[in-house]
């Protein structure tokens, strides 16, 4: 009997050993961190997912193991097991990196270690935590990125001790191949680039480069490829082709104004003249107010090439207006000749200073009066007393702070000038004076316009931009009438007629919202005020400025891009007259 309850409680023992959850899984008595120093065991237990009186999962440990491992302050980590009669202890066995020391870079020339650092935020006396570490080779990747530096590469990373070393590549520029052009020089296309061999490579100057080669209007195409260099594999060489346009054009002018009647010209030009980038036009015009003109240009000016023009013109004015005391006395005709030859340069070591002397030569001579108001004996007065005639040769010396950014597709920045004639009688001239003006320009542009008006508003290489321009002068000795500073028209007071007013003193303001809608397509809104005073002003009497006196007007205008150039449309509401007005490209 004793034996069959021995067998029975053997059976029954078997059973519950077979079928509880001790004989199937064995439980975790412990989880502890060993060999970690500066890290605390919280940390690195907060990454672990095995906890107490939880199945022993080993896959879940490996998984741990990572888990620690990816916080990134170890070298080392593994697990062992203690197995005894309460389960089985596991403990995370970590090796920690070292204490950082320095950290320290090579190669980095755009920058320098102190700026790199700010980006960086493993610290000395730290433990170097590989994860943070990465992070922060990146974020120097990125700020080489948004400086254009998109070619830059972390080469190594040397870890010695406590001494962090990164070694950085910058590539630079190999060899600019330009190819594809037919016509236009190499060296045309060339000097727009502002990149050479031995520059680091920067992919925002490039675009902005190849911006400016296309905006030389040369080109039907410009595209840009890459290749290693052969001789050193931390070169780049830049493969530009372009596809050669016509620069030649002809142009048909036909126009009709209230006070001037019909009009119409012809002209040809070519502004690529022998593939140099030379400009050069000759043209007419007929009408009440007869034109003709003929000129050359060098418009590329540096620090060590000139630039220079010459040209050539004929003017016919019908029935200009004297005007004395708000009165207008007499009418007449201009007929004017005249020449100029001019240079400059930027002056050295500098790229936005630069200086332009011309000398311009012309005879004016009046016929065809119509007295009005005045007698016989007062024209002649006005004739001799006022200089409608004669002739003027003047030196203008122009100086320019040009702050424009030169790298892209579209004006940014401000533009200073200050000019100064003097007209000389000791070498053939007839008359003697000096005229004083400064001018002022500024671009900004804007950006969120669309977002306010919900609407797609210009690109990134042709945004809204907002110009203005505040221009002043004065005058000192007898001007001749015919040379006063002469405000209104298309080029300086819209919706009033041309010369306006007159004076020997002036003031001007133009500002306007240049508002892309699409690359052939410009809407303008402007405000323009400005006003001529002194002898021959169109005020009751001659004498002190005052703000008050300053004509305005507002209006809108559109820009279209043709294939005779970038037509200009405005109509503007002055005081008591408003004028539509017609030219090519911006009025300033």
């Amino acid at each position: 009997m004793r034996t069959k309850i021995l067998i029975l409680l053997s059976v029954v023992m078997i059973l519950a050993i077979s079928c509880g959850p001790a004989a199937s899984e064995t439980l975790v008595s412990g989880v502890e961190v060993e060999g970690n120093v500066e890290v605390v065991s919280s940390h690195i237990l907060g990454a672990v997912r095995t906890s107490t009186g939880e199945p022993l999962d080993q896959q879940q440990i490996k998984e741990d193991v990572e888990a620690i491992y990816d916080l990134g302050f170890f070298s080392y980590v593994d697990a062992d097991l203690d197995t005894s009669m309460g389960g089985v202890k596991v403990t995370f066995v970590v090796r920690e990196n070292p204490i950082v020391e320095s950290v320290q870079f090579d190669g980095n020339t755009v920058y320098t270690d102190e700026e790199l650092m700010e980006l960086v935020f493993t610290a000395p006396g730290t433990v170097f935590n590989r994860v943070f570490f990465r992070h922060d080779l990146q974020r120097i990747k990125e700020k080489y990125d948004d400086d254009g530096y998109v070619m830059m590469k972390i080469a190594d990373v040397q870890i010695e001790g406590g001494r962090i070393n990164v070694s950085i590549i910058e590539p630079r520029v190999g060899d600019v191949v330009i190819q594809g052009n037919t016509r236009t020089k190499t060296y045309v296309i060339d000097r727009e680039i502002k990149l050479e061999k031995g520059d680091l490579f920067n992919a925002t100057i490039l675009r902005h480069s190849i911006n400016k080669v296309n905006s030389l209007g040369f080109f039907d195409d410009v595209s840009v490829g890459f290749e290693p260099s052969e001789e050193d594999p931390a070169y780049t060489n830049i493969i530009i082709t372009v596809v050669e346009g016509k620069t030649g054009n002809v142009g048909l002018s036909i126009g009709h104004g209230s006070s001037s009647g019909w009009s119409g010209g012809l002209s040809y030009g070519d502004n690529n003249w022998a593939g140099k980038g030379h400009k050069a036009e000759i043209g007419f015009e007929l009408g009440d107010n007869e034109r003709y003109w003929a000129y050359y240009q060098e418009p590329y000016m540096d620090s060590e090439h000139y630039g220079w023009k010459i040209g050539a013109y004929k003017h016919f004015w019908e029935e200009r207006e004297y005007w004395d005391n708000s009165r207008e006395q007499f009418e007449f005709d201009e007929d004017r000749v005249g020449g100029y030859i001019g240079a400059g340069k930027y002056f050295s070591g500098s790229e936005k200073l630069s200086w332009y002397l011309t000398l311009d030569w012309r005879d004016t001579e009046i016929s065809n009066i119509d007295r009005k108001k005045a007698t016989k004996e007062q024209v002649e007065k006005y004739k001799e007393e006022e200089f409608l005639e004669g002739v003027v040769f003047s030196s203008i010396l122009s100086l320019t702070n040009n702050n424009l950014d030169p790298y892209l597709s579209y004006p940014k920045g401000d533009i200073e000038d200050i000019n100064v004639e003097k007209a000389w009688e000791a070498i053939g001239g007839e008359h003697d004076f000096t005229k004083y003006w400064a001018t002022v320009r500024y671009y900004i542009p804007v950006t969120g316009l669309g977002d306010f008006f919900d609407v797609s508003l210009g690109t990134e290489d042709n945004p809204v931009i907002f110009a203005s321009r505040i221009r002043a002068g004065f005058s000192s000795g007898e001007i001749p009438y015919v040379e006063l500073y002469e405000v209104g028209g298309s080029k300086t007071l819209r919706g009033y007629e041309d010369d306006f007013t007159k004076g020997e003193e002036m003031l001007l303001g133009n500002f306007e919202l240049r508002i892309p809608v699409d690359k052939t397509f410009n809407f303008v809104v402007f405000y323009d005020a400005g006003n001529a005073w002194g002898k021959g002003s169109r005020d009751d009497e001659a004498g002190d400025f005052s703000f008050s006196d300053l004509y305005d007007s507002v209006g809108i205008g559109v820009r279209v891009r043709t294939p005779l150039g970038n037509l200009r449309v405005d109509y503007g509401e002055g005081d008591d007259e408003s004028r539509t007005h017609f030219g090519f490209g911006e009025m300033f």
